[in-house]
C-alpha cells in the first residue's frame, strides 16, 4: 500500500498520459490538435469521433484547448485508451453528462485478452448510480462536485492495456472527457490483474440472496464491494448479511458479517450519510440529493453504500464467491425476506486467465427507474 514515505523514491517509471488532447499517450505529443475540419491522424487511428472544428479554439489555434473531450455516437464503442507495453495505470479521471451514466459501459482489457476484466456502467464503476453524480471521499474511488469522476486502483499490465466505453443509449453522448494517468515499467510475477464486476436484480427473487459475484477461479484477493438498493416496501431493508464463499465452501461461508449496515462500516440502521476512506454510505431520497426531501426507509427510497477491502482484503487460492442478503422486518418482530431492485459491483484482483464473465444484460435491464 502506498504511503507518503515512498514518495521520496527515486524510480525507472515513465510517466504518460493518455486523453483526447493524445490519444496514445505519446511523449512530447500533446495538445497537437489544430482547428480543423480533418482529424488528426491518432484520433482517426484509435477510431475516436472528430468533432470538427472546435470554435472555442478558433482564435487561438493549435495548444490552446483544441480537443478536450470526445463524443461518443449512439449504439457504438469508442476506445479511450489502446498502448502495448508494460505498466500500470495509476489514476483515472472521468466526466460527463450523468443522464448516461448506466448507458456507457466502461470496459478494460489486459494483455490481449478478448474477455474483458472490468465490464460496468460507468456511474456504478464510479460509486454513482441511479444517474446522480454524489461525494465520495474514499481512498480508491474519489467524486468530486460536479460530477468528477476518479479511480485509484493501480491496475497493471504486462504486455497491453485497452480501456473502451459503450454508448447504449439511442442519442450521441457529446462530451465525454478523461485521462489516464499511466507509469510505464516492469511489473512484477507477485503482481495480480485489477476486475471489477457489476451486477443487478429488479426485483430481487424472494427467499434468494443477492449475488454480488460468482465465478471467480484463480488466485487472488477481493477489495470492494459497492451496492446500489431502491425499496419496493416500507421499513428498515438492512438485517441481510454479506457473505464470502472462499477455496470450496458449499453451503456455509467461510465470513459472514452481521447486518447490512454493519458491513460497510456502519451501525444501527445508518441514521446519517457519511463517506470516508475505506466505508461510505447516502440516503439518497432522505437527504434531497435526488428530488425533495423525503421519510427515510420508506417504498421508493434509493441507498448508495461502498466498501473497500484496501487495509483487509479477502483472500482465496482457487475460488470465490460472495452473496448479501436482503432482509427487513414484517409483523410479529419477523424477518421479511425483501424483493427489491438491488445492484452492485464486485472489486478484485487476481491471476490470469479469469472466468468470462455473466452476461451483463440489456439497456432496458439495467435501465434505472
Amino acid at each position: 500500500m502506498f504511503d507518503l514515505s515512498s514518495i521520496t523514491r527515486l524510480s525507472k517509471g515513465k510517466t504518460r498520459l493518455f486523453s483526447p488532447e493524445n490519444v496514445y499517450g505519446e511523449k512530447g505529443k500533446g495538445g497537437m490538435a489544430e482547428v480543423s475540419e480533418t482529424p488528426q491522424p491518432e484520433v482517426a487511428k484509435i477510431g475516436q469521433h472528430w468533432i470538427g472544428s472546435y470554435k472555442c479554439a478558433r482564435d487561438l489555434g493549435q495548444k490552446w484547448k483544441v480537443r478536450p473531450f470526445t463524443m461518443i455516437p449512439a449504439q457504438s464503442v469508442t476506445t479511450l485508451m489502446d498502448t502495448q507495453c508494460s505498466g500500470r495505470i495509476t489514476h483515472i479521471w472521468v466526466t460527463t453528462q450523468p443522464q448516461k451514466y448506466r448507458d456507457l459501459i466502461l470496459r478494460m482489457y489486459w494483455d490481449g485478452e478478448t474477455e474483458p476484466s472490468v465490464e460496468c456502467p460507468l456511474g456504478d464503476f464510479f460509486c454513482c448510480a441511479f444517474n446522480k453524480p454524489l461525494k465520495i471521499t474514499s481512498m480508491p474511488i474519489n467524486v468530486n462536485p460536479t460530477g468528477g469522476l476518479n479511480c485509484y486502483f493501480p491496475m497493471p499490465f504486462r504486455k497491453s492495456a485497452k480501456i473502451t466505453l459503450e454508448n447504449r443509449g439511442p442519442e450521441n453522448v457529446d462530451s465525454v472527457y478523461y485521462a489516464i494517468s499511466v507509469e510505464e515499467g516492469e511489473v512484477g510475477s507477485e503482481e495480480a490483474y485489477f476486475h471489477a464486476k457489476f451486477r443487478r436484480e429488479n426485483p430481487l427473487k424472494y427467499m434468494e440472496d443477492f449475488l454480488i459475484i460468482d465465478g471467480i477461479k484463480g488466485k487472488g484477493h477481493y477489495v470492494g464491494t459497492q451496492m446500489s438498493w431502491q425499496q419496493n416496501s416500507d421499513g428498515w431493508w438492512g438485517e441481510g448479511e454479506f457473505k464470502a464463499f472462499i477455496d470450496g465452501d458449499t453451503e456455509f461461508p467461510s465470513y459472514c458479517t452481521t447486518g447490512t449496515e454493519d458491513y460497510f462500516g456502519g451501525a444501527w440502521c445508518f441514521n446519517d450519510n457519511f463517506s470516508a476512506p475505506f466505508l461510505g454510505y447516502q440516503d439518497l431520497m432522505a437527504q434531497g440529493i435526488i428530488g425533495e426531501k423525503r421519510p427515510t426507509n420508506v417504498v421508493g427510497n434509493r441507498h448508495s453504500m461502498y466498501r473497500f477491502h484496501i487495509m483487509d482484503p479477502i483472500r482465496f487460492e482457487s475460488d470465490f464467491k460472495a452473496v448479501m442478503q436482503a432482509i427487513g422486518w414484517r409483523s410479529e418482530w419477523r424477518y421479511l425476506p425483501l424483493c427489491d431492485d438491488i445492484s452492485s459491483v464486485a472489486y478484485w484482483y487476481q491471476s490470469e486467465p479469469h472466468a468470462t464473465f455473466e452476461k451483463l444484460g440489456n439497456r432496458d435491464e439495467l435501465e434505472v427507474i
